[in-house]
């Protein structure tokens, strides 16, 4: 199965939706010029498609193997983790201080989208040493710092976010483990992690957990959690590594994907001698995990987004090689590839748009945690600060359930031939099916948008994202293709401005029904703005085509995928308001115990 990385098509948006030039103006981002943009995004993608994407069917067939506490990755695996860490990708958008390149995370992002569609399970690795990167970075001591960032910004030590135990699940508030203080200044750990990703592994030297757990007289629930280091070999002053520590890996799980991503349950102090180190306060874990968190959250987005684009990809190679059937309503009766036919260019177009439409969301959604650090301006770090939050849920959650359908969608070019094995389809379609999972629900994320991300600061942030799309569209022409699209873009803003208001409104036993609203709610708000950020795009490509500048037909096709969805899918996000507003009274019209009729 080939990959090839959409350098075009990332960069485009980049430049149009993330607005590189605005970033590369911004004190820490001076050495992200345009000629840079375009050699990261072309070397990252060779490194994809030829080292990581023939290795995807291996690790899918081979799988991470434990035995005796030792995780054994696939063949070829190792190699090609340290052609990565050597090639320096692991420090990308890291700080300079700590051996990075300080370059913008929205680069970092779509550097992470081409490995991540290249082979998704290998991808889950670095994917977690980035955010015990970013979460280190924010929270450590600067001794903890000189100790732990430089190894794993250079790729030789992994990181790993430890939060689910078996009684907890999502409710980390929920969790036991417990972090004794030892009179050194380091701590005693003792519990049990569960579904640990690349929690043991034998590509680097050491790994860097950072496990949540209470310390003694702790509070309940989540204030009192605390945040952890717990090397996997202890670290000497000097940076040299000590004696093995008191943790291990007790199984790895068997699952529906990602095999070659070892998912593991983890014993911290089993002999009672597992040394960890507390990273930033006392029960204020929760607060340095979320930085960890909604970094993860965003990468994960960009999961359901490659596995999508992997699935086009092939999916489209598929239907212009197989003949089958003549064309429907054509002169001639012989048999036409099926590209050719009608159902099959929706299925393909749909999936290329909503890929499309989930990847202009992220890469927004990155540039503006870009702006939130860089802004040297208050007003306009506090405004991306709220950006970036607002849309965290949105990125993670829509492209995530885009990442399933579109794989299912894909599957279903292929025929009876995408339930086979051997094609390669049915694999894009399991391995995308853990990523509306972790990192927090899907549900969990439509909560976290309609109860907290909706009512910041008066709600200010989503008002001012409907006034910016609202504005760009009462701006576009009103004849030819841009103006085709406005009634739809018009139709879908006002939907989606009605039910913020109704869920802002809501309080006290209305709660519910805003529970209730959350989830279609997220689509709606991922459909109209996904339509928007196309629309920009395709008005630049207007831009473009009418100034003589870019490929034509790239720009052309920019120009119909945009119309595309907004003609064919976004008429789904103005319905979606009667199920956001209809309230939670139907949820419940039927008994528990009648749930089940016989």
């Amino acid at each position: 199965m080939t990959y090839t990385p959409p350098v075009a098509e990332q960069r485009f948006v980049l430049e149009t939706i993330a607005r590189f030039d605005e970033l590369a103006g911004l004190p820490p981002f001076g050495a992200a010029t345009a000629d840079l943009l375009e050699a990261v995004l072309t070397e990252a993608g060779k490194l994809a498609a030829n080292v990581f994407a023939p290795l995807n069917t291996v690790g899918d067939r081979e799988g991470a193997r434990a035995a005796d506490g030792v995780v054994q990755t696939p063949q070829g695996f190792k190699a090609a983790y340290d052609a990565y860490a050597e090639g320096g990708w692991i420090g990308l958008g890291a700080s300079p201080d700590h051996g990075g390149q300080g370059l913008p995370f929205a680069l970092a992002s779509a550097v992470q989208e081409q490995i991540t569609s290249a082979n998704m399970a290998f991808s889950l690795c670095p994917m977690l040493t980035l955010g015990a990167i970013e979460a280190l970075q924010a929270h450590a001591s600067p001794e903890q710092q000189k100790l732990y960032l430089q190894p794993l910004v250079e790729g030789r030590w992994t990181g790993t976010m430890n939060l689910t135990e078996p009684q907890a699940g999502s409710d980390v508030g929920a969790l036991r483990s417990t972090a004794t203080p030892a009179g050194d200044g380091s701590w005693r750990l003792k519990g049990q992690k569960i579904f640990i990703t690349w929690g043991e592994h034998d590509l680097t030297e050491n790994i860097v957990h950072l496990v949540l757990a209470r310390t003694p007289d702790a509070p309940a629930g989540t204030k009192g959690i605390s945040l952890f280091i717990v090397p996997k070999y202890l670290v000497n002053a000097d940076g040299s590594l000590g004696a093995r520590n008191d943790v291990r890996v007790v199984s790895t799980e068997h699952k529906l994907g990602i095999h070659a991503s070892p998912t593991c349950t983890m014993a911290f102090g089993d002999k009672g001698e597992c040394v960890g180190y507390l990273v930033g306060a006392e029960n204020a874990g929760m607060r340095a995990m979320f930085t960890m968190m909604n970094h993860a959250r965003i990468n994960v987005g960009l999961q359901g987004i490659a596995i999508a684009e992997r699935a086009y990809q092939q999916a489209l190679a598929f239907a212009r090689e197989r003949v089958q059937s003549a064309k429907f309503g054509g002169a001639s009766r012989e048999p036409v590839r099926i590209v050719e036919h009608a159902d099959v260019r929706r299925m393909l177009m749909t999936v290329r748009a909503f890929t499309q439409a989930a990847r202009a969301i992220a890469y927004l959604n990155a540039s503006a945690v870009d702006r939130a650090h860089a802004e040297p301006e208050a007003q306009k770090k506090a405004d991306a600060q709220g950006l970036a939050d607002l849309l965290t849920p949105v990125t993670k959650a829509f492209s995530t359930d885009i990442g399933v359908e579109m794989s299912s969608l894909a599957l279903q070019v292929f025929g009876g031939m995408g339930f086979i094995e051997e094609t390669g389809a049915a694999q894009h379609y399991r391995d995308s099916r853990i990523a509306p999972i972790y990192e927090g629900t899907n549900g969990i994320q439509a909560l976290d948008l309609v109860g907290r991300k909706l009512p910041m600061d008066g709600g200010r942030h989503w008002r001012a994202l409907l006034q910016r799309e609202r504005q760009f569209v009462a701006g576009l022409p009103r004849s030819g293709d841009l103006g085709q699209m406005v009634p739809y873009l018009e139709d879908a803003i006002e939907a989606l401005q009605t039910a913020s208001v109704w869920i802002s409104g809501n309080e006290g036993e209305k709660l519910a029904d805003t529970a209730a609203a959350a989830t279609p709610y997220l689509r709606m708000f991922g459909l109209t703005i996904g339509a928007s950020l196309l629309a920009r795009q395709a008005a630049e490509a207007a831009r473009q085509l009418e100034e003589g500048q870019g490929d034509p037909a790239f720009l052309k096709a920019k120009i119909a995928t945009a119309r595309f969805f907004a003609e064919q899918l976004l008429p789904a996000a103005p319905a979606l308001l009667g199920p956001v507003t209809r309230g939670a009274d139907l949820f419940y019209a039927i008994p528990e115990e009648a749930l089940f009729s016989a």
